[in-house]
């Protein structure tokens, strides 16, 4: 009897098995990337949690920091620890000498807190007509512009009614392309100052865009920008402006530009008060620091009126860094302050 050879049924064999091993490897493959992925997403997930809390407890060590203000200073300054300075005088023998405010141990992650207080600013919501338009003025916007810019702002805080003369009410936004409404009540995040009739992101950021800055005859003329040249503005609404304080200025923490804002001060009288305050060393923030104490010592630079002033801070944003090993995030708090040792949560978000 002849024998039948077997060498094509043993090869297509040979096939199928060596397709279930690629099929079965395959499988495995993918079982172990899911693994990983899922293993993976739980640790962020768990890492989310934990940086939360360290976010929340980076706001409470800033509670902290400003509970402990020292009793015998009536003033809030840029050299107190608080603000990231060297701590005064006050300060050297209390619990904060030898606290930091950087990468803070908690836990098993860090955090780093950096605490500014919003009376260095004016709230928008209780600003008036003047006050915008001086802002407006120092930053050196077009004439034809200003008073767009001011009233369009206004009519947007204030409640619904006809617009101001250059203003704008819901009628005009809602014939923009992606129309809106006019809001008609406080403003709760500055930035909505982006969706203002007249408010470039320039005007709301500053812009930095060429080389060439405008000479101060320039900006205190409000003459703008030749035709076809890109606004150069030194600095930005964002800088002088915040939606939550106590309405008024901190003349310790002020900036040249925001002092302007108080009635009667000029370029020359911001920068004595703050020549004044820095002493002798002539930078803010540093141990010889000189703050003033009340309003009425504004007296000897000319001001009369410093009923718009102020040297203590009561509303303040923080900023947290929270960190566990390569994980990061970024938080922010609004704090009020009551009392000396009352510091409430006004609001808590992440970036």
């Amino acid at each position: 009897m002849k024998a039948t050879p077997r060498h094509n049924s043993d090869g297509i064999a040979l096939i199928m098995v060596m397709c279930a091993i690629f099929v079965l490897s395959a499988l495995a493959a993918g079982f172990v990337l899911s693994m990983k992925v899922e293993t993976r997403l739980a640790q962020n997930a768990y890492s989310e949690q934990q940086l939360l809390w360290l976010g929340r407890s980076g706001v409470e060590l800033a509670r902290y920091v400003l509970m402990q203000h020292p009793q015998g200073e009536p003033f809030d300054s840029l050299n107190q620890k608080w603000a990231g300075g060297s701590g005064s005088l006050a300060e050297s023998n209390s619990v904060l000498s030898s606290l930091s405010l950087d990468n803070y141990p908690v836990g098993d992650g860090t955090v780093s807190i950096k605490i500014i207080d919003l009376e260095r600013k004016v709230n928008i919501n209780t600003a008036n007509s003047q006050m915008i338009l001086q802002a407006l003025t120092l930053m050196g916007v077009d004439a034809n512009d200003i008073s767009v810019v001011s009233d369009s702002i206004l009519d947007w805080i204030s409640p619904a009614g006809p617009p101001r003369v250059a203003g704008a009410e819901s009628d005009y936004y809602q014939g923009l392309a992606v129309p809106y409404y006019a809001k008609n009540a406080p403003i709760d995040d500055l930035s909505e100052l982006l969706l203002v009739k007249g408010v470039t992101p320039e005007i709301y950021w500053g812009s930095n865009a060429t080389n060439h800055t405008p000479s101060v005859f320039q900006h205190k003329l409000g003459l703008g920008t030749a035709p076809g040249q890109t606004p150069d503005y030194p600095f930005g609404l964002v800088e002088i402006f915040t939606p939550f304080s106590s309405g008024k200025i901190n003349v310790n923490t002020a900036d040249v530009n925001v002092l302007q804002m108080i009635p009667g001060v000029d370029a020359a009288m911001a920068d004595a008060i703050v020549k004044q305050r820095a002493g002798p060393d002539g930078v803010d923030g540093t141990e010889d620091d000189i703050p003033f104490s009340n309003p009425g010592q504004l007296g000897g630079f000319g001001i009369k009126d410093a009923s718009a002033c102020d040297t203590r801070s009561f509303t303040f944003e923080v900023h947290v860094t929270a960190q566990i090993g390569d994980y990061k995030r970024e938080y922010v708090a609004i704090l009020a302050r009551t009392s000396g040792t009352d510091i409430q949560v006004l609001s808590f978000y992440w970036k």
